[in-house]
């Protein structure tokens, strides 16, 4: 496929906010995102406890709140202020980690994971086939602009994450089942194609993968496809489901038949991006997809998780390898994007 340069005039203020955070260590929905990725090391693999990352930076996170305390990023320009679910996901888990090591049960931390997990029951919405997604309600800047109301597998599976988790805490004093009801209806889009409403895909070799952005062709990005499949892991130590079991294996199978594709041979790719340059990861989604790899090798026991971020992790500490995935990836944003 050839590539053709965009149009630069109306990609100034998404290349300002990209150089802002990457380069100048600017404040942006960017920073969010970008705490140091780290295994949790207090996760444990076969039961429901804290979350297999940290996300404690996440847990402080010091922008923008509504009144009643739930986060909301900064994207400046036209999108401006506006929640977005994943990353409200990600600070509720974080205060969930910290409120599980606390030891005198830190309450306020409960109270901060139990907003999230309430603000996600509430903002579970049909989309037009009838499933319950959470929505982006902006657009997005991917190589085609995703327009709003937009869903997304990842967000689909870490509100899981938090959902069963509360579900969990909350069971422990009450038969209120509300949590676990809403983690029931988010999953159900994991078992319909993105041609149905859903955010699955099934490739010609038979292979299931969850989309983080729903885009046609699919683009298989790593980092969520991965998160995604710890949802549906999640919803099967809560409930023990045969079908989020299955669901959870054909993910683990689709990785390991396809892990290579994203092997650049000095660095990883951030998504099958189906054109002529590949779409490198950035330093921070190389490290991400490498501690991704770890934790997968402690949920399934799989050996070829730990080489391959074995092979990863020596691919950064390359200079040289930094230095050309950087070119690779500066380079693509400028041709697609």
């Amino acid at each position: 496929m050839d590539f053709v340069l965009p149009n630069p005039l109306p990609r100034l203020s998404y290349y300002r906010r990209i150089f802002s955070a990457y380069l100048l260590g600017g404040k942006s929905h960017l920073t969010f995102w970008h705490e140091t990725p780290a295994e949790n090391p207090n996760a444990p693999a076969t039961e429901l406890g804290e979350y297999y990352m940290p996300f404690t930076e996440k847990a402080d996170y010091p922008g923008h709140y509504d009144s009643a305390g739930v986060p909301q990023l900064d994207y400046h320009g036209h999108i401006g202020l506006q929640y977005n679910p994943i990353a409200i996901a990600q600070y509720g888990l974080g205060n969930y980690n910290l409120y599980r090591r606390s030891a005198d049960s830190d309450l306020d931390r409960r109270r901060k994971f139990f907003l999230t997990a309430d603000w996600l029951c509430s903002h579970l919405e049909p989309n037009p086939q009838s499933l319950a997604v959470w929505n982006h309600h902006f657009d997005w800047e991917y190589r085609d602009t995703l327009r709003a109301p937009w869903y997304s597998a990842l967000a689909q599976g870490q509100g899981i994450s938090l959902l069963v988790r509360a579900h969990k805490e909350w069971s422990k004093d009450s038969a209120d089942a509300r949590y676990l009801d809403a983690a029931q209806r988010a999953l159900a889009c994991f078992f319909q194609p993105t041609t149905q409403g859903g955010v699955a895909f099934t490739d010609e070799s038979g292979d299931l993968w969850f989309e983080e952005y729903i885009v046609s062709p699919p683009t298989h990005i790593l980092n969520g496809f991965i998160w995604a499949a710890w949802g549906i892991y999640d919803y099967f130590l809560a409930t023990r489901s045969p079908a989020a079991q299955e669901l959870f294996f054909r993910s683990v199978h689709t990785l390991l038949h396809n892990l290579e594709r994203y092997d650049l041979g000095f660095w990883s790719l951030y998504e099958q991006s189906g054109t002529r340059l590949p779409m490198v990861a950035s330093p921070f989604y190389h490290k991400l997809h490498i501690v991704q790899l770890r934790v997968l090798h402690r949920l399934t026991g799989e050996a070829a998780f730990a080489r391959v971020a074995d092979r990863w992790e020596r691919y950064a500490r390359s200079r040289v390898n930094c230095a050309r995935a950087l070119v690779y990836k500066s380079v693509f944003k400028l041709c697609y994007y």
